[in-house]
C-alpha cells in the first residue's frame, strides 16, 4: 500500500491499528494531535483544582475532586496511545513542561470565581465533547476506542457543570452575576476553542480522517446546542452580533485569531504559572517513577 492508497482507505471509512503500516506524515500528525489532547486533559485539571478546597459544600468538593481525577485518567489513557505510536509518555511530559508542546487555549486562563468552575464544566467541556464525539470515528482505531470511555465521562461532567450553574442562576442576584461575569470572560476563548474556520477539505487532520468534522462545523454545533440553554437561564450572550440566520447558520463577531495563536504558543495569562506547577510536580515525583520502573524491570 502506498500513501495514496492509504489515504483512499481511511477516507472510505477504513481504520488503522497500531501494528499496521501507515505513512510517516499520518503517524506524525497523529502523535501531534493526540499528544496535544493528552496535554490538555492534564493541564485542564489545574484551573479547577484551585477550587477544590474553596468549593461551597462538601458535595461540590467531592464532585469537583472526582472530575479532576477523571481528567487525569483521560490524560493517562491518551498518552498510552501516543506511546504505541512511538513517543514515550516521559518524552510527552518533558516536552509539555519545557513548553515545547502545546495544550488547548482555554486552559491558559485564570479561574477567578466559583462561577468559572461552573462555566468550565458546563460550556468548556461541552465545546470539548463536540470535538471528542467526532473522534469516535477517527481512522486510528485505538484512539477511537478510548474516546468511548472519555466521552461518557465528559458527558457526566457537563451535567455536573449545569447543576452548578443552575444552583447559581436560581440563587441570589450576586450568584447570578458571578455566572454572567464568568461567561463574559470565557466567551472569547470558547469561540476560539474549535480553531480558525479553515475549510475541512484543506485541513490535513480531516483529510486523514483523524478528525471527522471541520472547525466551523464544530463551532456551529456548539452554538446550536448551548446558546438556547444560556438564554433559557436568563444569561446574556456577550456578543451583540450573534444571531441565527434563516438558513440555520450562526453569525458572530470574528474571534481574535491572533490572540489564540499568542495563547497556545505559551503566552497566556496563566501559562507559565501552570507549566511551573507541572514542572515542579514532575520533578518532585521523579523518585516515584524511578522506583516503580526499577521494580517493573
Amino acid at each position: 500500500m502506498d500513501d495514496q492508497e492509504f489515504l483512499e482507505y481511511v477516507q472510505a471509512g477504513g481504520q488503522v491499528e497500531t501494528g499496521d503500516w501507515m505513512p510517516d506524515d499520518y503517524r506524525a500528525k497523529l502523535v501531534k494531535f493526540i499528544e496535544m489532547h493528552g496535554n490538555s486533559e492534564l493541564m485542564g485539571v489545574l484551573p479547577e483544582r484551585e477550587w477544590i478546597l474553596r468549593a461551597p459544600t462538601l458535595q461540590r468538593k467531592l464532585a469537583l475532586t472526582a472530575k479532576v481525577q477523571d481528567e487525569v485518567g483521560h490524560s493517562q489513557l491518551i498518552y498510552r496511545v501516543v506511546e504505541d505510536l512511538g513517543k514515550p509518555r516521559e518524552q510527552c511530559l518533558a516536552d509539555l513542561v519545557s513548553g515545547k508542546s502545546k495544550f488547548h487555549n482555554v486552559f491558559h486562563y485564570p479561574t477567578k470565581t466559583w462561577g468559572d468552575v461552573g462555566v468550565i464544566a458546563w460550556l468548556v467541556d461541552a465545546a470539548a465533547i463536540i470535538s471528542q464525539k467526532a473522534l469516535l470515528k477517527c481512522s486510528y482505531a485505538p484512539y477511537a476506542r478510548i474516546m468511548k470511555k472519555i466521552c461518557w465521562e465528559e458527558s457526566f461532567h457537563i451535567l455536573h457543570g449545569r447543576d452548578v450553574i443552575l444552583a447559581m442562576v436560581t440563587g441570589t442576584p450576586e450568584q447570578f452575576e458571578l455566572v454572567q461575569e464568568a461567561l463574559n470572560r470565557w466567551w472569547p476563548p470558547l469561540m476560539q476553542f474549535h480553531g480558525n474556520p479553515i475549510p475541512a477539505d484543506d485541513d490535513p487532520m480531516y483529510q486523514w480522517r483523524i478528525k471527522s468534522q471541520g472547525n466551523e462545523e464544530a463551532r456551529q454545533q456548539f452554538l446550536d446546542g448551548y446558546v438556547p440553554q444560556m438564554l433559557e437561564l436568563g444569561l446574556t450572550i456577550p456578543d451583540p452580533a450573534l444571531r441565527k440566520r434563516d438558513d440555520g447558520v450562526w453569525e458572530y463577531t470574528e474571534p481574535d485569531w491572533d490572540e489564540l495563536r499568542h495563547v497556545v504558543t505559551g503566552h497566556g495569562p496563566k501559562t507559565q504559572e501552570r507549566l511551573g506547577f507541572r514542572r515542579l510536580n514532575h520533578d518532585e515525583t521523579a523518585w516515584v517513577r524511578s522506583v516503580v520502573l526499577a521494580e517493573a524491570a
